[in-house]
């Protein structure tokens, strides 16, 4: 490579490189350790990937795996392999699986661990190691890795190592080999390996549930036999609304190798630890207790997807910059001769610990057989609705909930409410300054119209063609616009857009920070029931937003008079005050742009609100339901209870300290419900708490 570039005298250039592999030389010299050598492979694989291919690392995220981990999760599945199936690696029965391998580690440090006697290791060697890759980079180092560290192991000459594979390994069960005439030899492994009896899966799987924006063009590939066995089982057994989750590929690594394993085998796995305690696995959680007799959960924090106090207990990232998610390494264990199953080992390991402290603890503890000595495992029991840890307070179950929209026969606070809006193109559709927001707009629109044209014109002139790509065809220049799902369907219907200054309106982007907000159908992603609760601009209303679930936040409660954003309150569910039907009908979870604001020309200056637009047919009602008021009027007798009352002792009670800590993890995991206090002293004293915080809003 140096040559080539002096050949072009790009002299600059073959300096930085040379600076480089000066740089790596120097960080290599004296490390004489097998530990050491795997750990600037890995650190030079990580970075490079992470600025080379940053989409590509975010698709498959590439995190490489601290070596102290892989040395936990090898000593751990020999314990198992000793304790509950009388085996050890070396057996020739035992055919251990890396299904994504990276750089190789995980079978490099395998030969090197001392699990292995020489014998065993080139018997292993030929026909009972497997590791899987699907970056052809990658694929390459691990199998020099392999090849290298055998050879140092055994004095062997080089032998190609035979259990590589260049494969998608969630593929391997989809279809057919699309390159076998390429690759024949790489086909041949392929089919051999898929008529292995597979008994050991060690892995770090990739991390991702998808991209952060359409703009990247860099969904996740689809599995349909794979995802099939994801709704059929995790989904299934779920009680979440939304289970978009699952499709993480860690959570098909999960399903993947649980189903390549069988009835009997151990998987260790080192991944995203939120199927712990996330909402949306409940399902999943069920599944795990059912399908295996053991397991072992390590967990070691550092969800840096929280904030403050709770952010600094979480310690140190074990990927460092490579994932922000909590980390947990899982030892799955399937035995069918256990006597029972679903026994669930938890061990935490602690508040407050750097990234290099959770590494040496981990170093310290050796397996999860150190764990049992030092510490000891806490033994979970599941309790109705599939939670492990942070489990709920039964009695809260006996309150009126503030909504439910899956069972429509239940006694309910409110008639309908709403997530605040997912606008999907933050960066475009709010702004402090209203002329710079209008400037926003209607440059983003035009460059939306120019891209109709362009993708019609191209599609006209190929008439006999399959229409294009849309998304290898589109400008995803983020400069201009953000693209998604919904706008790219608008785009391929021939639909072009104009600026409307009447959608012009103030919000609450974040807890205190008003913007003015572009609030148009067509440019923002979900506007959910958010047109029934401001159908015009001016309308009179108030709405509670409560962190929803699926929040890392902690719980909290705000009162609005503006258009609440979905992350004004992380993942906000809002309660209104009032229900507005407007001309469309109520029944619909997706109303037409007129329900957004009646129809008006309007103008707007840079520093008053946009003028109002005169509302159409609308009627207000309360959102408050006749059921929740006969609720409290029994509860009440006597008393004269308005629905307006309630809704602000619904504000007042949850603010207090009280309910907070003892429906803690309740309103973690739900949407609050709401208790009738003792006597009507302690309800009109929240009432009117409530209506005091309110009061003193003026946002």
């Amino acid at each position: 490579i140096l040559g080539i570039l002096q050949e072009h005298n790009l002299d600059k250039e073959a300096d930085t490189l040379q600076r480089f592999y000066d740089s790596v030389k120097m960080r290599a010299t004296g490390i004489t350790n097998a530990e050491g050598r795997q750990k600037i492979i890995l650190e030079l694989y990580d970075k490079f990937f992470r600025n080379a291919f940053p989409k590509l690392t975010e698709r498959l995220g590439i995190v490489y795996t601290p070596v102290e981990a892989v040395d936990f999760i090898l000593h751990s599945v020999n314990h198992i392999l000793k304790t509950e199936f009388g085996l050890s690696y070396g057996d020739e029965s035992v055919q251990v699986m890396d299904p994504f391998t990276g750089t190789g580690t995980f079978i490099t440090r395998l030969m090197q661990s001392g699990l292995l006697t020489k014998e065993e290791l080139v018997r292993k060697y030929k026909s009972g190691l497997h590791a899987n890759e699907i970056v052809l980079l990658a694929y390459y180092i691990a199998a020099i890795n392999i090849e290298s560290t055998y050879h140092s192991m055994t004095e062997e000459p080089y032998t190609p190592f035979p259990g590589m594979l260049l494969t998608d390994t969630f593929q391997l069960f989809e279809k057919d080999d699309l390159i076998s005439r390429m690759l024949v030899d790489n086909s041949e492994r392929r089919m051999k390996q898929k008529a292995q009896n597979v008994q050991v899966i060690i892995c770090n799987p990739p991390y991702s549930a998808g991209q952060t924006s359409a703009n990247d063009n860099n969904q996740n590939v689809r599995y349909p036999a794979l995802d099939g066995r994801i709704e059929e089982t995790y989904s299934r057994n779920s009680r979440a609304i939304s289970t978009r989750n699952l499709s993480d590929s860690y959570i098909r690594a999960i399903r993947w190798a649980s189903d390549r394993l069988g009835i009997s085998g151990v998987m260790g796995f080192i991944s995203n630890a939120s199927f712990v305690e996330a909402n949306a696995m409940d399902g999943l959680r069920k599944c795990l207790a059912e399908e295996f007799s053991s397991l072992y959960i390590f967990h070691l924090r550092g969800n840096q997807r929280t904030s403050g106090e709770l952010s600094r207990k979480e310690g140190g990232k074990i990927f460092g910059s490579g994932s922000r998610a909590p980390i947990a390494i899982t030892i799955f264990v399937k035995n069918p001769k256990a006597k029972e199953f679903g026994k669930i080992h938890f061990h935490d390991i602690g508040d407050y610990l750097s990234q290099q402290e959770k590494l040496n603890r981990i170093r310290e503890l050796a397996s999860i057989e150190g764990i049992q000595k030092a510490k000891g495992w806490n033994l979970l029991t599941p309790d109705k609705h599939n939670d492990w840890i942070g489990q709920r307070d039964d009695s809260f179950g006996e309150f009126i909930s503030l909504g439910d929209k899956k069972d429509k026969t239940s006694a309910v606070l409110f008639g309908n409410y709403s997530l605040g809006v997912a606008s999907g193109r933050d960066a475009w559709i709010y702004n402090t300054s209203q002329n710079k927001l209008i400037h926003n707009i209607e440059g983003m629109i035009e460059f939306y119209n120019k891209e109709v044209t362009r993708y019609h014109k191209t599609y006209k002139v190929k008439s006999n063609e399959l229409s294009p790509n849309i998304d290898h065809f589109l400008n995803n220049d983020s400069s201009q616009i953000s693209w998604t799902r919904a706008l790219k369907k608008d785009l391929e219907k021939n639909h072009s857009r104009r600026f409307e200054n009447g959608k012009i309106v103030q919000s609450l982007y974040r807890p205190f920070t008003k913007q003015w907000m572009y609030f148009n159908r067509h440019f923002n992603e979900m506007v959910y029931q958010i047109p029934r609760i401001f159908p015009y601009h001016t309308v009179n209303n108030r709405v509670i937003c409560v962190t929803g679930r699926g929040a890392t936040k902690e719980f909290c409660a705000l009162i609005t008079q503006n258009i609440p954003d979905l992350e004004m309150v992380s993942k906000g569910q809002c309660f209104p005050l009032y229900l507005y039907d407007t001309d469309e009908s109520d029944s619909t979870d997706e109303p037409t742009e007129d329900g957004l604001f009646a129809k008006g020309k309007t103008k707007s200056d840079s520093t008053t609100s946009a003028s109002v637009a005169e509302p159409g047919r609308s009627n207000r009602r309360d959102a408050i339901t006749d059921a929740g008021l006969q609720h409290f009027q029994r509860a009440y007798p006597g008393e004269k209870i308005s629905k307006e009352d309630i809704f602000y002792y619904v504000y007042g009670l949850l603010h207090s300290p009280t309910y907070r800590e003892k429906y803690a993890d309740n309103l973690s995991k739900e949407l609050p419900r709401i208790p009738c206090v003792k006597d009507s002293g302690g309800f009109w004293a929240f009432s009117k708490a409530g209506r005091a915080l309110a009061s003193l809003v003026t946002f």
